[in-house]
């Protein structure tokens, strides 16, 4: 671990136990996303982390950068994915965005005194971006005019800027989309009612409404034809960086179950001291240490051509393993488990929300299950049992078929 990257987790840290963890509950209540504590994000160069120093960023390469949600996870998983969603934008804007772009907002992405987030999926299409209606025209100024609405928007109504992907024709398929900035205050962007979400109601979600926007050519991220490999490259990313934010709440799960059963006493002894909850937590801890593993080797890979196979393999795996792991616990503490200051009720409603965003873990099983049938074409055939009076030429009909 270099210098650098042990200094920005050291701060990712801090910030989960000494900003989010104590703070959480309270911005539930207040329904509200906490600008003065993504400010101190800021401040502490959690920010930028992909992006270049030339621009204020930390300049770590994805491996690294993604380690930072594990220690944001340890206090709020919905708030490591906000930064994280955030961190993908600023990445993209820096170094992919015009010149005028990066001069006008790079700087503030990568201090956070502006926040940023993505926008691709539709009201009607879920996992399906193919089934794309949002529609922009390049004008003969070079502006782009554009209209269309976007789902699941974060930080709705509160970043300053929305990196939306767009089609520039009626064409089907993906060769016509674009990546473009939209910054939240032009005339023509609007939002619907926020998401009423159980455990992250301070992170705002909402339906995002674009009625005639017009965009200067200098928001341009990616041009026509690139929007779509963009934005895959995106979900990657955000993919392992879930599985990240992941593994820091299982940490917090589980630290909660080891320091109530070691004071919990039943049965003649302490809670811990009894083999079927050791057998339970061993199976927590075990699950954690092969999901560090297993997102890290991803972060790895991203980039190449293993990238979307292995964020696959991280985003089926590790929020399916942090969701056991909090019932587990939960079940740990009995009773108490289900009380609100110990924050695991809270926590499995977190994991099952990252089961579900950039990507349900069924279509992670998609992406695995394509590249299985990829491989077994490449293997040598095999016997297989025939049926009563089935020939060679009745193999032949049914592969046809």
């Amino acid at each position: 671990m270099s210098d650098k990257l042990d200094a920005i987790l050291a701060a990712a840290h801090d910030h989960a136990t000494k900003v989010i963890a104590p703070n959480v509950d309270g911005w539930n209540a207040a329904r509200t996303w906490p600008r003065d504590a993504s400010d101190t994000a800021g401040a502490a160069g959690l920010t930028g982390l992909y992006a270049p120093e030339e621009w204020g960023g930390q300049g770590l390469p994805l491996s690294e950068g993604i380690q930072v949600y594990e220690q944001l996870g340890l206090g709020d998983g919905a708030y490591a994915f906000a930064l994280s969603m955030h961190n993908i934008c600023t990445y993209a804007g820096c170094g992919y965005g015009t010149q005028a772009f990066k001069d006008r907002w790079a700087r503030d992405l990568t201090s956070g005194r502006k926040l940023a987030n993505f926008a691709l999926t539709e009201p009607q299409s879920g996992s399906d971006p193919m089934q794309m209606y949002t529609r922009a025209t390049i004008n003969g100024d070079g502006t782009w005019t554009i209209s269309g609405s976007k789902a699941w928007v974060s930080l709705a109504g509160e970043a300053d800027i929305y990196f939306t992907v767009v089609k520039t024709s009626d064409a089907p398929d993906h060769k016509d989309m674009a990546m473009i900035a939209i910054p939240a205050d032009a005339p023509g962007i609007s939002f619907g009612p926020i998401y009423d979400t159980p455990s992250y109601n301070f992170l705002p979600m909402s339906e995002m409404y674009l009625d005639q926007v017009v965009v200067s050519e200098d928001n341009i991220i990616l041009p026509v034809g690139q929007g779509f490999q963009g934005a895959l490259m995106a979900i990657d990313i955000a993919r392992v960086s879930i599985a990240s934010g992941c593994c820091g709440l299982m940490q917090a799960a589980l630290d909660t179950a080891l320091s109530y059963s070691k004071n919990r006493r039943m049965f003649g002894g302490k809670t811990l001291d009894l083999d079927g909850i050791q057998w339970m937590l061993g199976e927590v801890a075990t699950d954690l240490e092969v999901s560090r593993l297993l997102y890290c080797k991803a972060a790895e890979a991203l980039g190449t051509s293993q990238g979307p196979l292995m964020a696959a393999h991280a985003k089926r795996f590790v929020p399916d393993a942090a969701l056991k792991a909090a019932n587990t616990c939960t079940q740990v503490l009995g009773g108490s488990g289900l009380l609100h200051p110990y924050g695991l009720d809270r926590l499995s409603r977190l994991a099952q929300m990252l089961r579900i965003v950039d990507g349900t873990t069924e279509i992670s099983r998609v992406v695995i299950g394509r590249a299985l049938q990829k491989r077994a074409a490449g293997l040598p055939d095999m016997a297989v049992p025939r049926g009563f009076g089935e020939t060679a030429d009745s193999d032949a009909t049914r592969k046809a078929g």
